[in-house]
């Protein structure tokens, strides 16, 4: 990750987040990290977005919650945009005996899922976009208080969308079964070895067939999927992070072909491993 910073964000302990404000932002940073969750508001740009493993085409605004130390960036097609706000704020802002109020649920789960990126559709961004711009005309208890309310839409809309997969920040918590949560620990502790069905289905008690389907009722994946979508995920990491071989990812993520690793990596990421690499090491060098 030589080409990936760590930042020192302007937040300190005394505040509960920060707005950072830039019109005609030249997107001039390098791709960066830091401990801090963020709110990133594009206006009047398109171009790349890189988020972890995940790297998409945003088109005219963009909305993305980023959790603590996820590498992130963005690049426009015209060198800049007319407008980004940006909003942090500290990992322990709402102290775990807050979080687990019914109240704030909502928020909770949402930060927990922020650690693999999220991403918002036009509707969120056209109702949330004159409250983000405007905090930074306000301040005080009442800045706060609207903080948590934009806080409490994004948790809420029906349009958000997570952009990394599961092996990035592996969401084992997010499962109310015990079961579950067994399975998919025990999947993202051995993804690199021969998994088979009977292995999990014993673990967890249960028959193969009973099992296959109580993962899949509980998931909305197969076991098959969801194994490919972890084992795909470690590999794009990876390919973003090392200088390990196609043939050396491929292995090292439990794949037993490269033909086969590169048929899954292309369905699920939209290009083979070699265009990834390939792309993510362009998209990081030009900052």
């Amino acid at each position: 990750m030589k080409n990936i910073i760590r930042e020192i964000t302007p937040l300190t302990n005394e505040e509960f987040f920060v707005v950072l404000y830039h019109p005609n932002a030249k997107f001039d940073f390098p791709t960066h990290y830091h401990p801090e969750f963020e709110i990133n508001y594009v206006e009047g740009a398109s171009g790349k977005r890189i988020v972890g493993e995940s790297v998409n085409k945003y088109d005219g605004c963009d909305l993305v919650l980023t959790g603590p130390d996820i590498f992130h960036s963005w690049q426009s097609e015209t060198g800049g945009a007319e407008l980004v706000v940006t909003i942090q704020f500290h990992k322990d802002m709402l102290p775990n005996s807050y979080q687990n109020k019914k109240l704030l649920a909502p928020i909770r789960d949402m930060l927990q899922r922020s650690h693999r990126g999220i991403v918002y559709g036009k509707e969120t961004i056209e109702k949330l976009a004159p409250r983000i711009k405007n905090l930074i005309n306000e301040n005080g208890f009442i800045s706060f208080l609207d903080f948590l309310t934009i806080l409490q839409e994004m948790a809420l809309a029906d349009d958000q969308k997570v952009l990394c997969s599961q092996s990035f920040s592996p969401e084992v918590d997010m499962f109310k079964s015990r079961r579950i949560r067994l399975a998919c620990d025990y999947i993202n502790k051995n993804f690199e070895k021969k998994i088979k069905i009977e292995n999990i289905s014993n673990l967890i008690g249960m028959t193969d067939s009973s099992f296959c389907h109580f993962f899949k009722k509980r998931t909305q994946k197969s076991f098959v999927d969801y194994l490919n979508e972890v084992r795909i995920g470690h590999a794009a990491v990876q390919l973003i992070e090392t200088s390990k071989t196609i043939s050396e990812v491929c292995y090292s993520c439990g794949f037993n072909n490269v033909s086969n690793f590169n048929r899954i990596f292309r369905t699920k990421k939209g290009s083979t491993p070699t265009e990834f690499r390939k792309f993510n090491q362009q998209q990081i060098m030009k900052y």
